[in-house]
């Protein structure tokens, strides 16, 4: 099993948090709200079925971006005008990225990276 890693993201406006599909796209305002989002996105493939469904070949979709981390953990909280948050999970960057992407586009910005 992979060994747990601690991303440390900040997002400067959390309203503009908006992935490229609306469908699969973020619609809260609040930091815990953008925490369970991502959270429930991190632990179940659900988000990233409805993303490969969406593609023009969801058949030559690689397979490992549908990964998911039961166990999966993200913290969240406002922090002067931007959102800080806090993941925790077993899950290799690419995924992590892949869902931070369709939740909230890309006004994320990946700070550090440490062993959980």
């Amino acid at each position: 099993m992979p060994a747990a890693q601690r991303y440390f993201i900040s997002i400067g406006d959390l309203s503009q948090a908006r992935g490229e599909h609306a469908e699969l796209s973020f619609h809260g305002i609040s930091p815990d709200s953008f925490a369970n989002t991502l959270q429930a996105a991190l632990r179940e493939p659900a988000l990233w079925r409805r993303w490969k469904a969406l593609q023009p070949d969801p058949d030559a979709v690689d397979p490992a971006l549908g990964a998911s981390d039961v166990g999966a953990e993200v913290s969240a909280e406002q922090s002067d005008l931007h959102t800080e948050v806090e993941v925790v999970t077993t899950l290799p960057h690419s995924v992590v990225k892949h869902r931070l992407n369709l939740l909230a586009g890309r006004v994320w910005k990946l700070h550090d990276v440490r062993p959980a």
